[in-house]
Formats: C-alpha cells, structure tokens, sequence
C-alpha cells in the first residue's frame, strides 16, 4: 500500500509538473507574440518594435522562471528539457526519460495554445500561418549560438549552484541575444512551434520551423559540451528524476 501511495504521489506531482510547463510556455509565447503585436500597432519604426518586444520578452522570461522554477524547475524549453535529461541519464532511469517526454509535450502544447491567445487578444483570427522565412544560413547560425550560449549559462549557473540568479541571468541574456544574434534568439523549439501561428513579426513561417529547430538541437549540443568542458560533468538538476518525485510523494 505505501508503494502504491508513492506512485500515486509521483503521477500527481509529475501533472503538477506538467501544468506549471504548459502554463508557463503558453505564457512566455502570449508575452512574445503579445507584445510583437502591441508593439507593431505603436511604432512604424522597426528598432523601437525590437526593443519593445525585446524588453517584454526578458521580463516576462525572469517572472515566470521566478514564479514556476519551485514547481517544475521552469525549462519552458525542450532544449533544456533534453539537456537536463540527458545529464540525468545514469542516475534518472526510465522514469527520467518519461517526464522529460511529458515536459516536452506539456511545452508544445501551451506554446501553440499562447501564440492562440495573443492573436485573439488583439482581435485576429487564430490559427494563421506566419509567412516570415528564415531559412538563410545566417539565421541558423544565429540560433546555434543563441541557444548554446542559454544551454552553458543554465548548466553554468547550476554547476556553481548559483540557480537563484536564473531568473535574472537567464532574462537577460535572452533579451540582449535577441539584439546580438541573426536569428532574433528564438533558442526554443517549443516556442518555434508556437510562432509559426502567427503571421507579425515575430512569427516564422512553417517551413522555416524544421531548420531552426535542428539549429537549436545542434545548439543545445554544443552549448552541453561547452558546460562540460567548462564546468566538469557534475550533472544539474532535473526537477522531473523519480527521486524528486518519491520524496515529494512521502512529504505529501
């Protein structure tokens, strides 16, 4: 019966984990579409829809890693996801490579379900492709270099066990890597997804999303073995490994 107990404990912590995933990506999409959006009404002019879009982005970025991290760790990215899984691997089991599946699909599911939202928020029709292609070699190169440079300050930041400040580091990076990389830093296959159902700025179309998103994988690659190189193999922390879960189930 105790066993039994854990497990149910572990199924229900692990769809809190879930719901705190798709919420956050359906958010952090919402915010970034949103604020495209509410930018381009606003502004002709393209550096002052940049920097307004950039700005919002990075703050909704830090809150909502601020607010979801106690409860799933807040990847709100299947990079990171990967990542964490992949470092968790030896230690994690079967059960780790489950939760990472169902963090991933928690993520896809609430970056389309935000990119929705935004567009109904200002009064479009949800659901239209996005007719921004990005499929320039340069672009690409952007997005390996935005997404492993997030991939070695998150594992960085967590080998030194200085976690706390991620929701500031990892905003911030997010927000200047916006200015300094080709691509605009998507660095999120999840939020990729996402934005291709919108047709502003800030979207890309559907046949651009299968580069960009083996440019962030291949990013997230490189970024890893960066981390490793720079910080040793101390693997970081997944919130989703069957021992986070069992103790919590024996707390509850």
């Amino acid at each position: 019966m105790q066993e039994r107990g854990v497990i149910m404990g572990a199924d229900r912590a692990l769809v809190r984990r879930a719901v705190a995933e798709s919420v956050g990506s359906a958010a952090l999409v919402a915010v970034i579409v949103g604020s495209g959006l509410q930018a381009t009404e606003l502004s002709t002019d393209a550096g002052v829809r940049l920097l307004a879009n950039s700005l919002a982005s990075a703050v909704g970025l830090g809150l909502l890693i601020a607010l979801l991290a106690p409860v799933s760790g807040a990847h709100l990215n299947p990079v990171v996801t990967l990542c964490a899984w992949s470092a968790r691997r030896p230690n994690g089991g079967g059960a780790a490579g489950v939760e990472a599946a169902v963090y991933i699909g928690a993520q896809l599911v609430g970056a389309v379900g935000g990119a929705l939202l935004a567009e109904a928020m200002f009064g479009r029709s949800p659901g239209a492709w996005s007719t921004q292609v990005r499929t320039d070699t340069h672009l690409l190169l952007g997005e390996m270099v935005a997404t492993a440079g997030l991939v070695v300050l998150i594992q960085g930041l967590d080998r030194n066990e200085r976690s706390a400040s991620a929701p500031v580091a990892v905003a911030a990076y997010i927000g200047a890597a916006i200015w300094f990389t080709s691509s605009g830093s998507f660095a999120n296959p999840a939020a990729t997804v996402g934005r291709s159902l919108t047709d502003s700025f800030t979207g890309i179309s559907p046949g651009s999303v299968p580069g960009f998103v083996a440019a962030q994988l291949l990013g997230g690659l490189a970024g890893a073995g960066l981390a490793t190189l720079l910080y040793g193999r101390r693997p970081h922390t997944f919130h989703g490994t069957a021992l986070t879960v069992q103790r919590e189930a024996r707390r509850g």
